[in-house]
């Protein structure tokens, strides 16, 4: 079963493991020395994030390197910036009105 993107990232041990492998591709089991959890427990969190594609395996000899996918990330942000040009101007619009009542209390 092909997991939803937003209940991957939900977990903070798998953006952990995202931010990692953002840096430089891993293989299984330096990625769980950077965890105080089993090289099982990451594995299950590694097949989670692989079936959303956000990382990608690479065999390498004996090993399987991780990499980041930062094309499935942008669809991930275009997604959100929908929502960010609302947010902003709402932020921006609360800033008017705490600098105004600043300036009354003046």
């Amino acid at each position: 079963m092909k997991q939803d993107i937003f209940q991957a990232i939900a977990d903070p041990t798998r953006r952990a493991i995202l931010a990692l492998i953002a840096i430089q591709s891993l293989t299984p089991n330096a990625m769980a020395e950077k965890f105080d959890m089993s090289r099982q427990a990451v594995s299950k969190h590694i097949k989670v994030l692989q079936e959303c594609e956000l990382i990608r395996p690479e065999p390498s000899g004996r090993e399987i390197y991780y990499h980041f996918n930062p094309k499935k990330m942008q669809e991930l942000d275009d997604w959100i910036a929908q929502f960010r040009k609302t947010w902003e101007t709402q932020f921006n619009q609360l800033d008017e009105v705490l600098s105004t009542i600043k300036k009354k209390k003046k």
